[in-house]
């Protein structure tokens, strides 16, 4: 019995030193779980570009929104575990079991962790028409009109979401939230002031910043976003201890051989960590990181418990 178990063991890792060695010798299809638009889509896209310039590798995104990301996760989970198919993700992904009931693949299980890529600061903004001009004015007009002032969200569940309902247990404030379906359209609602507040990746909320068309009130980082020097973190502004920065990394289906994940691993911390790459998103406030498959499973599970006692704390459910 142990003669069969080990030569079984034996055969699938030198099947998976084969296919690692072949590999890719088709297109791969890089997942986003959201319409395009989000910051998942454009380090999607950036990442792609970068395989393809300097591997040769063909890359192909797809964007698979709706579901509150479960469909492109299902997608992927259900895929040949044979590295072909790849997940863009962020924190969001840990938090599946705790938001849903049911679910078709098992979100703790079901992904091999490839590499995290980028820590993305968020950065709290209002719309002009709001008339608060720093995060105190805010924190005191919630507090006048509970349930009044509306923020804006990718979906139920989502980290922008998490990181408004822990910041109204922090203050003891009630906002109404209105989430949609992907960043695209809670962004264009923002700017159109159909919704007056969201917690938006900095790589999205520059542009708008700069253009007058939206107003910066906070950080939720330990420190202050190089991009925005002059707005204060949440901590600084009376909330100790306030900090929510998201990473975002990427994941395949699980059962992929270790050879091809790890030749993987090595072509996405290449491409992250390359000179252009890394100035690219520095003018976006984003940090560069590329770690190994064990770092990023690390990660996880530092992570997956601090936010999913959010989720229950706070009572978010989905379905």
């Amino acid at each position: 019995m142990f003669k069969s178990v080990l030569f079984a063991a034996v055969l699938a890792a030198h099947a998976g030193a084969a296919l690692a060695q072949d590999y890719p010798s088709q297109p791969i299809r890089l997942v986003v779980p959201h319409p395009p638009g989000g910051f998942t889509d454009i380090l999607a896209r950036l990442v792609s570009q970068k395989l393809a310039e300097d591997r040769g590798w063909q890359v192909i995104v797809e964007n698979k929104g709706g579901g509150g990301s479960t469909i492109a996760e299902n997608f992927v989970s259900r895929a040949n575990p044979d590295g072909y198919t790849l997940l863009v993700t962020g924190r969001d992904v840990t938090l599946r079991s705790a938001l849903y009931d049911k679910l078709p693949y098992n979100p703790d299980k079901d992904f091999a962790p490839v590499s995290q890529l980028v820590w993305s600061p968020m950065v709290l903004v209002a719309h002009p028409s709001l008339p608060v001009q720093n995060f105190q004015q805010l924190v005191a007009a919630a507090k006048q009109s509970p349930g009044k002032i509306t923020y804006a969200s990718p979906g139920n569940g989502s980290g922008a979401h998490l990181a408004m309902e822990m910041l109204e247990a922090e203050l003891g404030v009630n906002l109404l939230h209105v989430p949609y379906k992907g960043v695209g359209q809670a962004t264009t609602d923002l700017l159109g002031g159909q919704v007056s507040l969201m917690f938006l990746q900095m790589a999205v909320a520059l542009p708008q910043i700069r253009d007058g068309k939206l107003k910066p009130l906070a950080v939720p980082a330990t420190r202050r976003a190089s991009m925005l020097p002059d707005v204060p973190t949440v901590a600084e502004q009376g909330v100790p201890g306030f900090e929510v920065t998201p990473w975002f990394g990427i994941m395949t289906t699980a059962g992929t051989p270790p050879a091809v994940v790890n030749k993987l691993n090595e072509a996405l911390v290449k491409a992250i960590q390359a000179p252009d790459v890394r100035k690219k998103l520095s003018e976006q406030g984003v940090e560069a990181v590329g770690s190994s498959p064990a770092e990023f499973t690390a990660l996880i599970a530092k992570e997956a418990p601090k936010w999913k006692k959010l989720v229950k704390d706070a009572g978010v459910r989905v379905d």
